[in-house]
């Protein structure tokens, strides 16, 4: 059934006459019956009686609800698309556990206040869990760890971070050798970026057999390093940003190790629905924002500190 044969038909229920269908949808009377006939021969039963006023038969007024959900979909997908119109539908994104605890709350906030239509589905996990889900079609967009080389993927690098190392005591230096091959390391399940930087690191310091617990949760983490159970490597500003919660410490880690950067990937624009499409404008904004705070959050530090060191002084 053609959809322009269906609103002729709708219209001829709606006004009960074909000529008046006719000139609602500035055609002609002979194209609305041509329409009507073929949607009868289409169906098999006669939709209109056509003595008098056209009313519609019994089988006529069983295809006004199907017709009606019909066009009304077809008129929400051309909405959906429409570069003009409000972003609605649905968002699925895939994102580190630690991305979505410290860097994503703001963005999704502006996003949800700029489009409250659009139906947002937040799914977490490792990196390469989260390649899958987007190579296989099942999330929209992803925050990863590192590039992804794949010609067919667009890229934004989002965020950078700086991994630390994090203990349930202060840490003046590095442990010793010997006591990061007796200690337990605590990570992500295979796949986490994170965790192939605690195997870097320890490989750095010739320990090729540490034992790592996998864990699901960050808190769950953070929650048996402050006990005491061991070690872990996480962005400086997730353990920043929880230390009033747990009794933990970190310690900076060299360059190679500790610098990651947090890509944004998705697929080529011109695929993109107009959901996606505001959500990387949102996060552009962001992360220009951003960048123009971190200088001067630095400065401020180093401001504050020497103020501290003055202090000391005096």
């Amino acid at each position: 059934m053609q959809l322009k044969s269906l609103r002729l038909f709708m219209a001829v229920a709606e006004t009960g006459s074909f000529v008046a269908a006719a000139e609602r949808l500035h055609t002609v009377q002979s194209n609305v019956t041509a329409h009507i006939k073929k949607l009868e021969l289409e169906l098999g039963a006669q939709l209109v009686h056509r003595t008098g006023r056209a009313r519609l038969t019994t089988a006529g007024l069983a295809l006004v609800d199907y017709a009606e959900r019909m066009l009304t979909a077809h008129d929400e997908a051309l909405s959906l698309f429409k570069g003009n119109e409000k972003a609605c539908g649905r968002l699925r994104i895939g994102a580190m556990e630690t991305t979505t605890a410290l860097r994503l709350p703001p963005i999704l906030a502006a996003y949800h206040a700029a489009h409250p239509e659009v139906d947002i589905k937040l799914k977490t996990g490792p990196t390469a869990d989260l390649i899958e889900l987007l190579m296989a079609g099942q999330v929209d967009c992803v925050f990863v760890a590192g590039r992804l080389e794949h010609r067919r993927y667009h890229l934004l690098k989002a965020f950078s971070e700086q991994l630390v190392l994090v203990g349930p005591a202060p840490m003046g230096a590095m442990p010793p050798s010997e006591e990061l091959l007796a200690s337990t390391f605590l990570a992500f399940r295979q796949g986490c970026s994170y965790r192939q930087r605690i195997e870097l690191l320890l490989a750095s310091y010739g320990v090729n057999a540490a034992r790592i617990f996998e864990f699901g949760t960050l808190d769950a983490m953070l929650g048996c390093v402050s006990a005491g159970m061991g070690y872990t490597v996480l962005p400086r500003g997730t353990v920043e940003a929880h230390q009033h919660r747990f009794n933990i410490h970190f310690l900076e880690l060299p360059k190679p190790i500790a610098e990651v950067d947090t890509y944004f990937a998705a697929a080529e624009p011109d695929t993109w629905t107009p959901a996606l499409s505001r959500f990387v404008d949102t996060l552009r904004q962001a992360v220009v924002m951003h960048r123009k705070i971190k200088p001067m959050y630095i400065l401020l530090v180093y401001l504050n500190q020497k103020q501290m060191d003055l202090e000391t002084i005096l």
